[in-house]
């Protein structure tokens, strides 16, 4: 995501991946921040992280309610269709993980903390 708040890739991918897919997404985007959730595994992966060649700066985040977020995120990103709609939303299952949506609104919290100084 751009400092414009521009989505520009979002993706869940293996834990076993996260390097390579970095390594790869910077032959096209500029990442020079990494934002992370603060909570379970946090040091672990900058840890992982700090292997990267030019490693890029690491903010953590407060991940609190950031699943249960995502998945509200995610029925605004993709409606429910046909009779699934007609469903409440508390009633309906997300089909897929939502790890993508959370790391998007981990960075709109870095992004409005800037903004708020």
């Amino acid at each position: 995501m751009g400092l414009d708040r521009t989505l520009h890739y979002h993706e869940v991918i293996s834990a076993e991946a996260v390097l390579a897919q970095i390594q790869t997404l910077r032959q096209t985007f500029p990442i020079s921040l990494i934002v992370m959730g603060d909570q379970t595994g946090a040091q672990d992966w900058k840890a992982k992280l700090a292997q990267l060649e030019a490693v890029p700066s690491i903010i953590l985040i407060d991940e609190r309610y950031s699943s249960l977020e995502a998945r509200d995120r995610y029925w605004q990103m993709y409606p429910p269709k046909g009779l699934s709609r007609l469903l409440p939303q508390g009633l309906r299952s997300v089909p897929r993980p939502v790890d993508d949506i959370v790391a998007i609104l981990l960075i709109e919290r870095y992004l409005s903390r800037l903004t708020q100084k």
